[in-house]
């Protein structure tokens, strides 16, 4: 793609997040979202594949489907409250419509089918931006409606994604699918963090964010799209690889690991307050997700599998690495030690 074209893109991208982000008027935030989704559709047709051609049409639609909810939603609360604001959305027709339509742009359960084969028909970078990126509008649009939304609904989401997106992942041998896999499970937790704190709910999603990225910065230095990949990528990048470990079990939120840090944190909420049954489910439904990222892990690291590369002191060739992948691996596994700042200050 033509350079020029590509950081149009780009900073259309970033700017209809941000002014959804920052929007008090429901039009605004519609308008937002919908320049969101025309700017990440022409990312995922940039193969000129068949696969990207249906993932841009299915991700249309889902958007274009939630974009339209929205919009009823609000019109119909404008109509009988007579108000536009998004901190005014207070009557039940308009504040369930809107959780639906927000759970369906974040790929939440039940609403999450669609989310796993769009994933697996774009590129590893415009996958990480849907994963990343485009998580941040939908989510501040809840923030900012959330006292008018049911959080018996909140929490009863937060937990069917956690579960499915656990168990979803189990049988599959795709990156990217288990890393969609591993979205859904994630948002799930950040649901219930919302429901609970707007601190908490922040530190999660920033937790989520970068060691998401950081997965998938290592997948594109190694050219990985499957596990069987994972045991063949030693003969690239071995010092990349023992970090590729443990971002791996940072993700499945093993201490003493960045990605401990929110769930321990919300497991305390939720007990504090009473909801240990909730604690009890949501830290069942993390073990599968540690199952798949430990085959992962294994397969990375304590396997040599039969068809290694032909190039044995692959290593010895120079990889094309990014400046900013030294760093976020360190946030992605040293992070847990600084909880009470980042509790108290976000």
């Amino acid at each position: 793609m033509n350079p020029a074209m590509w950081a149009l893109l780009i900073a259309s991208l970033s700017t209809s997040t941000i002014i959804t982000m920052f929007s008090n008027h429901w039009l605004l935030a519609w308008l937002g979202l919908e320049l969101n989704t025309l700017s990440i559709l022409p990312m995922i047709l940039k193969p000129h594949h068949p696969r990207a051609t249906e993932a841009a049409m299915k991700y249309f639609l889902i958007q274009a489907t939630s974009a339209a909810l929205i919009l009823f939603a609000s019109t119909t609360n404008a109509w009988q409250t007579g108000q536009w604001s998004i901190t005014q959305t207070t009557t039940p027709l308009s504040a369930g419509l809107i959780t639906a339509a927000l759970a369906l742009k974040l790929g939440l359960a039940p609403a999450h089918l669609w989310y796993m084969d769009i994933t697996q028909g774009t590129t590893l970078t415009t996958t990480m931006f849907i994963m990343t990126w485009q998580k941040l509008a939908p989510l501040t649009l809840l923030y900012t409606s959330l006292n008018h939304l049911s959080m018996n609904t909140l929490l009863l989401i937060g937990l069917l994604s956690t579960t499915i997106g656990a168990w979803t992942g189990l049988n599959q041998t795709q990156m990217r699918k288990i890393l969609a896999a591993s979205s859904i499970a994630h948002m799930g937790w950040a649901i219930t963090a919302l429901s609970l704190h707007h601190t908490l709910a922040t530190l999660t999603v920033f937790t989520y964010m970068i060691m998401t990225t950081t997965m998938f910065i290592t997948m594109i230095t190694t050219s990985t799209k499957t596990i069987k990949d994972l045991g063949t990528t030693w003969t690239t990048t071995p010092p990349l690889l023992a970090t590729t470990l443990l971002t791996t079990l940072s993700l499945g939120g093993l201490p003493p690991l960045t990605g401990f840090m929110p769930k321990l944190l919300i497991l305390k909420e939720l007990t504090s307050i009473g909801l240990t049954p909730l604690s009890t489910l949501l830290a069942l439904t993390s073990l599968p997700s540690l199952y798949f990222y430990i085959r992962m892990a294994y397969l990375t690291m304590l396997t040599t599998p039969p068809n290694t590369t032909s190039t044995e002191q692959k290593w010895r060739f120079k990889t094309l690495t990014t400046l900013t992948l030294t760093p976020i691996i360190t946030t992605t596994m040293m992070l847990l030690p600084l909880t009470p700042l980042f509790y108290f200050t976000t």
